[in-house]
Formats: C-alpha cells, sequence, structure tokens
C-alpha cells in the first residue's frame, strides 16, 4: 500500500487508510495463522461453554476450562490488538491508563507505514503513558506502552535480565502485518499466564488464535462488546470461539485492565515482603 498523497489532518488521513483496510481485511482475513506455542500444538478437546451473564452491569465472562477461570495471580504485560476503529479505541483505553502502570503495554493497530508512527504521537499525547513506535531492541519498560510500525510484526525477547522488543518482516499472518496473532503468540511464550490480552474493534479474525495461545498458557482475555465496537470482527470471533474471561463496553476496558496489573503489582510486593 503506497501513502496517499495530500493526507491533510491525521484523523482524515486514518480514515482514508480504514476505507481501503476494510475490504482488504474483509476478503482475505481468514483463520490461517499457525497455532502453536513454541513446539506445542494448541488443541482443545470437547466444546467450550455459552457465554453467560455473571453481572448485573452487561458484563460477560465465558470459562475456557478450570485453569483460566481465575484472573491471573501476577501480571506481567499487558497486549493489545484491534484494526477498524482502533485509533479511536486505543485513544480511550490508553487515555485510562495511569502514568504508573506497573507494566507495560504492546499494541498492534492493522495499518500502514508513516501512519502508525502519527498513532503513536497522538496516543502519546493522549495517554498518560510515554507511547512509542516500538524499536527494535528497545527496552520493554513498566507504564510505556509500545505500537508495532507498520509492515513490521511485533514481538518480545529477553535478553539477560531485560525483556526488548523484535521486529520481523515474516510472513503476514491473517493476511496481516503487523499480525496481531504474531504479537500474542510471543507474548504468550515469553510472558505465560501472567499476561492480559484485550482484543478490540476489527474486522477480521485476527487475534484468535493468539487468544487460544494465551488461553492455553494461563493468560486472561478481555474482548470489546458488540455494541460499543465500530466493527465487531475480531472480538466477535473470539467472544464465540469461548476464548474472552471478559467481554466489555469499550469504557470498561482500561479500568478492567488497570484492576489486573494493580493485583498482580500488589500480589509481588506481598511476595516480596514475605507476606
Amino acid at each position: 500500500m503506497t501513502k496517499p498523497s495530500n493526507t491533510g489532518s491525521t484523523g482524515a488521513s486514518i480514515k482514508r487508510v480504514q476505507d481501503d483496510l476494510i475490504p482488504k481485511i474483509k476478503v482475505f482475513c481468514k483463520r490461517t495463522c499457525p497455532q502453536t506455542l513454541g513446539e506445542t500444538t494448541t488443541t482443545f478437546p470437547g466444546t467450550r461453554p455459552p457465554l453467560v451473564r455473571t453481572t448485573s452491569d452487561a458484563i460477560y465472562r465465558s470459562l475456557l476450562k478450570p485453569a483460566s477461570a481465575s484472573p491471573p495471580a501476577r501480571v506481567d504485560a499487558i497486549a493489545i490488538g484491534t484494526s477498524t476503529g482502533g485509533p479511536n479505541a486505543l485513544s480511550k483505553v490508553l487515555a485510562d491508563l495511569p502514568s504508573d502502570l506497573p507494566v507495560p503495554v504492546l499494541i498492534v493497530q492493522h495499518m500502514p507505514p508513516v501512519f502508525t508512527a502519527r498513532l503513536a504521537e497522538r496516543l502519546n499525547q493522549l495517554s498518560p503513558l510515554t507511547v512509542h513506535e516500538a524499536v527494535d531492541g528497545m527496552k520493554v519498560e513498566a507504564g510505556h506502552a509500545y505500537l508495532a510500525p507498520g509492515d513490521f510484526h511485533l514481538t518480545v525477547a529477553r535478553n539477560a535480565t531485560e525483556v526488548v522488543v523484535k521486529l520481523n518482516q515474516q510472513a503476514p499472518e491473517c493476511s496481516c502485518r503487523p499480525a496481531v496473532d504474531v504479537l500474542f503468540r510471543s507474548a504468550a511464550n515469553l510472558y505465560g499466564s501472567n499476561l492480559v490480552a484485550a482484543v478490540l474493534t476489527g474486522m477480521g479474525q485476527d487475534g484468535q488464535c493468539g487468544c487460544e495461545l494465551i488461553r492455553q498458557a494461563g493468560g486472561w482475555v478481555i474482548a470489546q462488546d458488540q455494541a460499543s465496537s465500530v466493527v465487531w470482527g475480531m472480538p466477535g470471533a473470539v467472544s464465540r470461539a469461548g476464548l474472552a474471561n471478559e467481554i466489555l463496553p469499550l469504557d470498561a476496558v482500561g479500568r478492567s485492565l488497570e484492576q489486573h496489573a494493580r493485583r498482580g503489582f500488589r500480589n509481588s510486593r506481598l511476595q516480596l515482603a514475605g507476606v
């Protein structure tokens, strides 16, 4: 995809990109991504239970297996994936996260080069977090958010005692690069059960395979609800597959992410104190 000429404002440019991407994603984004965590093939025998209402404020939960029924005792990272409608959704979610968030946030937004840099700048202005367009080798730190650059997959790896960004241009998945599944697979492999992922508004099914791996590893999955989504493709696929622990309106996603991160941070401090 080439950069449009006379792009004008960032909002108008993003709208033009969305108009161009939607039909492409709708046609090509089929569930063909790899379903492996390391060398392990993901298999889930039996039928997943249907979504059930468990609270009075229209928040739904589904359980994939008993081991994932409770939120992680400690959270080390948050991963977010989105596509159509994502810039506005990310603006809301990241604006709701505090500057002292005790974990990093890793983000994939389906968007070509140049536009991801602009989006990172916009999100950095709106959010208390420090938001970067991710750079290969960049240290992953708490209180910072890392947006995958256009045309690069975003992954994470351990380098001695640090976690760093690793970018690559391997084949697209779900006809997308960056792909949510690539990030989720990498994050599940690194963080295991200490990962919380959120799938926000978007066309297609990118993220579903990755959520299977996150659930397999014992992590927690949040999906945006249909009413607040511009397109309930990606979060809908995750929800219908029984992979979402929580299905939330957009206004509640940031608050839930912070609660998970805070709980894990408190638990870690108690353990260090010997309580």
